[in-house]
C-alpha cells in the first residue's frame, strides 16, 4: 500500500481589536511545532485601519487594523456589513478554507460566521464553515455586546460546526510576556 498525504486543514485566521495579521502570526509562532505541521495557517489584516490607541503599542509594531467598530457601549456598530464582504471576497479569492481561527474581536467574529452563513447571510459563495478555533472571544449580543442587525439570528439556532475555545485571562499571557522581555532587550 502506498503512503496517503494527509491534508493539512486551512485555517482562515482573525486577529484581535487593534493589532494585525503579523502579531498574531508571531504568536502564533510561539505554539509547539507539531501544531504547525498540522494545520495550514493563513492570517489576514482586518479591513479598517485603528481608530484610537492600541492596546499592544511599545510591545508590537503598527500598523493596526480593527474588523468592524462599535459605540461606546457596544450597543451599535459602523461597517459591520463591509467587514463581512471583505472576508467573504477573501475567502473567495485565496480559499477554500477549511475553519477559522480568530482571537479577541476576530473570535467574535468568527463565532458569528457560521450561523450567519447558514442564514445566508453572508459567506454564501464558500464552503460551509467546519470548524472554528476561539481565543479570547465572546458573543455578540451577549451580556456585554449588542448585536449587529445582519448577526440578528446568528445564534437563533445552535451552531452546527465543531468549535475549540480558549477561555482565560491568562490567554497568551506567556507569549505576550516574551514578546514584551524581548522589546525591552534590543
Amino acid at each position: 500500500m502506498g503512503t496517503e498525504v494527509q491534508k493539512k486543514p486551512r485555517i482562515l485566521c482573525l486577529h484581535g481589536f487593534r493589532t494585525s495579521a503579523a502579531i498574531l502570526q508571531q504568536l502564533a509562532g510561539r505554539w509547539p511545532e507539531n501544531v504547525h505541521e498540522k494545520l495550514d495557517l493563513v492570517f489576514l489584516d482586518a479591513p479598517f485601519p485603528a481608530e484610537g490607541k492600541s492596546d499592544v503599542e511599545g510591545i508590537f509594531d503598527p500598523p493596526y487594523y480593527e474588523w468592524f467598530q462599535a459605540n461606546k457601549d457596544y450597543t451599535k456598530y459602523r461597517n459591520f456589513a463591509e467587514c463581512l464582504a471583505y472576508i467573504e471576497d477573501y475567502m473567495i479569492r485565496h480559499g477554500p478554507f477549511d475553519g477559522l481561527l480568530g482571537f479577541s474581536q476576530g473570535a467574535i467574529l468568527s463565532a458569528a460566521l457560521p450561523g450567519m452563513q447558514r442564514d445566508g447571510v453572508t459567506l454564501t459563495k464558500v464552503p460551509k464553515i467546519k470548524f472554528l478555533i476561539i481565543i479570547a472571544g465572546a458573543m455578540l449580543g451577549g451580556s456585554k455586546f449588542g448585536l449587529p442587525e445582519l448577526a440578528a439570528s446568528a445564534f437563533s439556532l445552535p451552531i452546527e460546526c465543531p468549535s475549540l475555545h480558549f477561555i482565560g485571562v491568562n490567554i497568551l499571557k506567556h507569549s505576550l510576556n516574551d514578546s514584551i522581555d524581548r522589546k525591552k532587550h534590543k
